[in-house]
């Protein structure tokens, strides 16, 4: 056997062998996949795009900080006013949806270190000339979503202390922005943030807000997941540090 022959020969063997140690190399422990539960329809925080693709300023925050923080993260679109129940049962790992942190919420899951505020207020077509309590008032029609936080709000302190008007619920905030503009309801009370969203986009307005304190939002994470919420609070402070903050708060204007 000539020396060439056996140079190619451990060459090859060794070619092998490092491919082999290579294709059998476990995946690194942070590959782990998490799912985000998210709104389907809460621009700008959270959507679904034309081409069915998850959208809006929490999917890209997280996005940014699963990189940064070397997980996988998938964005599964829910039911808000189940999302939490889905969240404790384990069908997904956390919330970040634009989910106003409160002491009921609180009770079941447990929160990130806040990251936005907002306000609640009414919104009305863009020619309406009436008041806030004018509209609250009379036996109108007036929008929320279902299972948010302004919903209970308004149920508990203004529908059940004998305030003259009907609460409609709708599955999102937009849904109840289309009603508003063909005339079946005269306002809807929502977050600020899409509010705001859709005055950029349809002929309405803000009216102003109806008697309940502003929030925080932060994102929900089962009790028991201590590790992902560390992770989570870690990988928020660092993109609310970075240059990349600024260019979602740019793009999305939450």
């Amino acid at each position: 056997m000539g020396k060439k022959f056996l140079w190619a020969l451990i060459l090859l063997v060794a070619i092998a062998i490092a491919g082999g140690i290579y294709y059998f190399k476990e995946e690194p422990a942070s590959a782990k996949v998490y799912i985000n539960g998210i709104d389907a329809n809460f621009p700008p925080f959270a959507y679904v795009d034309k081409d069915g693709v998850p959208d809006g300023f929490d999917v890209k925050s997280v996005d940014w900080i699963a990189k940064e923080m070397g997980f996988t993260v998938k964005h599964q679109p829910m039911d808000w006013d189940g999302i939490i129940p889905s969240l404790v049962a384990k069908k997904i790992d956390m919330v970040a949806s634009g989910m106003s942190i409160t002491d009921k919420r609180k009770e079941q899951v447990n929160f990130t270190v806040p990251y936005w505020k907002i306000a609640q207020v009414i919104v009305a077509p863009a020619d309406c000339t009436k008041s806030v309590d004018e509209l609250l008032s009379g036996g109108n029609k007036v929008g929320v979503q279902r299972g948010t936080t302004e919903a209970n709000w308004i149920k508990e302190n203004l529908i059940a202390k004998g305030k003259d008007f009907e609460l409609v619920e709708y599955d999102s905030a937009p849904l109840a922005i289309e009603d508003i503009l063909n005339g079946r309801i005269v306002g809807a009370a929502m977050d600020d943030a899409p509010a705001k969203d859709a005055m950029r986009k349809k002929p309405v307005k803000i009216m102003g807000t109806f008697g309940m304190a502003s929030e925080d939002f932060g994102y929900a994470v089962r009790k028991e997941d201590t590790e992902l919420l560390n992770m989570m609070n870690a990988g928020l402070e660092k993109l609310m540090a970075s240059p990349y903050w600024w260019e979602l708060k740019e793009k999305y204007k939450p």
